[in-house]
């Protein structure tokens, strides 16, 4: 008899552990975010998952277009996009994924390098598209049709052909190393590191994040200053669209990184929290850090659409 009480109390602990185990189980935060957020996203997310150890977030990097597309078409769960650029979530999820995004963060088109990388010695800001146009260098971007990175690069290059007075330097250079484009920004960083290619057009945050050299270019075609939004505005492209084989026009504008909770979020209230941290000074510190110059307080067009919690963050509204 002694026994079976002895084994009755330990099948109850037993069960009782199971129960635990599956009562703590960590809530899952999904994320899809632009690839030049990988550095600044896995910094918030350790920072709190240790505030929080019951939340556990689960960081998809991609070109943010993709990433968009991973919603509208593929149907994949997720709870926050984080893009590059705010029209992409504007143009693609609004309103039929979400009802509104902020901007939060900015950033600025340079072109980076290593020391290994030809004329590293002799490029600057005044002669670079001539380096770049050499037979024996090879520069890199992203797909324009995948990541907003890869449209202003081509933006910078159009609007350098207008400030330097250089007619068909765009043509030139959109023609030159297409091997060398890749999916996202961030794809771009192995091929200077293997010396596969020279140069590259990148974020500065990503420059500086890899420890790579790089030049400034002037706010008239960096796409950094929101003074300049007419100048940038004066360039377009097409790119792939909503749906699969279509096309959508897109405008230069200054860089502008956004976020939004999806409507079908798994998990909402984490999701908003979260994004409550990333808006705090804490969260824009790291941003800060990582070369992305935070936008505080955040703007948008969708103020009467905004989450309650993230009221006391916004002070500043837009109207496009």
């Amino acid at each position: 008899m002694k026994l079976i009480s002895i084994l009755l109390l330990m099948l109850f602990w037993l069960l009782a552990g199971c129960s635990n185990t599956h009562q703590g189980k960590p809530k899952e935060i999904i994320i899809f975010h632009a690839g030049s957020l990988s550095v600044p996203f896995n910094e918030l997310k350790r920072e709190y998952e240790k505030i929080h150890p019951n939340i556990n977030i689960l960081l998809e990097p991609a070109g943010s277009l993709v990433c968009a597309r991973k919603i509208t078409e593929l149907r994949k769960p997720c709870d926050i996009i984080a893009s590059a650029d705010y029209f992409v979530i504007n143009e693609l999820l609004v309103p039929e994924y979400t009802k509104w995004s902020i901007k939060f963060a900015t950033n600025e088109i340079v072109i980076a390098f290593s020391d290994k990388s030809k004329y590293a010695t002799e490029i600057n800001s005044e002669n670079w598209p001539d380096i770049l146009l050499r037979d024996d260098v090879i520069f890199s971007r992203s797909d324009p049709d995948a990541d907003p990175c890869g449209y202003r690069a081509v933006f910078t290059i159009m609007l350098a052909e207008k400030q330097y007075g250089r007619k068909g330097l765009t043509g030139k250079m959109l023609s030159k190393d297409r091997d060398f484009i890749r999916p996202k920004e961030v794809d771009l960083v192995a091929l200077i590191e293997a010396n596969a290619a020279d140069y590259m057009f990148q974020y500065k945050s990503v420059a500086i994040q890899h420890g790579l050299k790089y030049i400034e270019l002037p706010d008239e075609i960096n796409l950094s200053d929101p003074g300049n939004t007419a100048l940038y505005k004066s360039v377009s492209l097409d790119v792939a669209g909503k749906t699969p084989g279509s096309k959508m026009k897109v405008t230069g504008d200054y860089i502008n990184y956004s976020m939004t909770v999806i409507d079908s979020a798994p998990s909402s209230e984490e999701a908003i929290d979260f994004v409550c941290f990333i808006l705090s000074d804490k969260g824009l510190e790291i941003f800060r850090r990582n070369g992305q110059d935070p936008i505080k307080p955040f703007s948008t067009e969708q103020p009467g659409q905004l989450p309650a919690k993230l009221n006391q963050f916004s002070a500043v509204t837009e109207h496009n």
